[in-house]
């Protein structure tokens, strides 16, 4: 199978190392020449790493499978499936779709990176919307395997299928959003925590830095390798039953108790901020980038040791 992705942006880079590494070949298209360029450069940079953290193989076997065209015609011929990497705009996924449907065979997929918009929002008016539907990804993809399938109303179940199908092929982890909602699974539980985290931190109950404390040496620690039902399932004698009936009015007593104003107000994300600049100087944010990621890799190398351990 031929994979074609629109854009060559940090997503549009991210899914060309995934589709490639798993043996894809990849042609990746922008209107900006000099993007493509950078692109080259930069997914080699980021298969180095990868390499040095004996995550691939063979840099050089990889690259070859990636072609890189400015004009989408001759970038989009032959390919199966599409992954679009476009701007989070509605008007402007619109043109994409279309100018798309125009150079792609008719049972080519087209499945975007969107964070939250709802593919049914720019792919109803199309002439084949049975084939649209949302992939989401975790930023970056080629670290972090999760992928949310996102259909529409009208996306076909063999769209959907071949979509996960090809995923799972693609090394990732996908999983079924079964109906569209705004920011989908992920973003709305990424959501609720950073909604609760920015009340705590605006009415003086923790620090910026003690509440990522909290997060990193505490619940992320569970949350690495299990998901929060089954945390909880495993955390009461007689499981998750057990732990409701002991915590839950707590946590629903808690879930009163939050306001339902807007938390994400000026005054306070100046003030962590500014927390968290004195923590980390913007001048040492791409170092602390590529730290983050090392750190993905050793956890990844860790717990792809501990599969086979677990399987042997």
């Amino acid at each position: 199978m031929k994979i074609g992705i629109v854009g060559a942006g940090l997503i549009g880079r991210a899914w060309a190392i995934v589709f490639a590494r798993a043996g894809f070949l990849v042609s990746v298209y922008d209107v900006n020449a000099n993007a493509l360029v950078n692109a080259g450069d930069a997914i080699r940079q980021s298969l180095n790493d990868l390499q040095q953290a004996e995550l691939v193989a063979d840099v050089d076997q990889i690259m070859t499978r990636i072609r890189f065209d400015a004009d989408l015609t001759s970038a989009m011929q032959g390919v199966e499936y599409v992954q679009e990497c476009g701007p989070e705009n509605v008007e402007g996924k619109k043109t994409i779709y279309r100018e798309l449907e125009a150079v792609v065979a008719t049972g080519t997929v087209l499945a975007s990176s969107t964070s939250g918009i709802a593919a049914s929002q720019f792919s109803e008016r199309l002439q084949h919307p049975e084939r649209c539907l949302v992939a989401h990804p975790v930023n970056p993809p080629y670290l972090i395997p999760l992928v949310e399938i996102v259909p529409t109303p009208q996306t076909s179940e063999d769209v959907t299928t071949t979509t996960l199908q090809l995923m799972e092929a693609a090394q990732q982890v996908p999983i079924l959003v079964r109906k569209e909602i705004e920011g989908f699974v992920l973003n709305r539980l990424q959501g609720a925590l950073l909604n609760e985290a920015l009340r705590l931190f605006r009415d003086g109950y923790v620090s910026a830095e003690d509440l990522d404390k909290t997060v990193k040496h505490g619940l992320g620690l569970r949350w690495s390798f299990m998901g929060p039902f089954e945390t909880i399932d495993l955390n009461a004698p007689a499981g998750i039953e057990d732990y409701a009936s002991r915590y839950g009015p707590l946590y629903h007593q808690v879930d009163q108790q939050r306001g339902q104003e807007n938390p994400w107000d000026a005054s306070t994300l100046k003030i962590v901020g500014e927390e968290r600049r004195a923590l980390l100087p913007r001048a040492e944010l791409a170092a602390r980038h590529e730290w983050r990621d090392r750190r993905l890799m050793s956890l990844i190398a860790h717990q792809r040791l501990m599969a086979e351990k677990d399987s042997s």
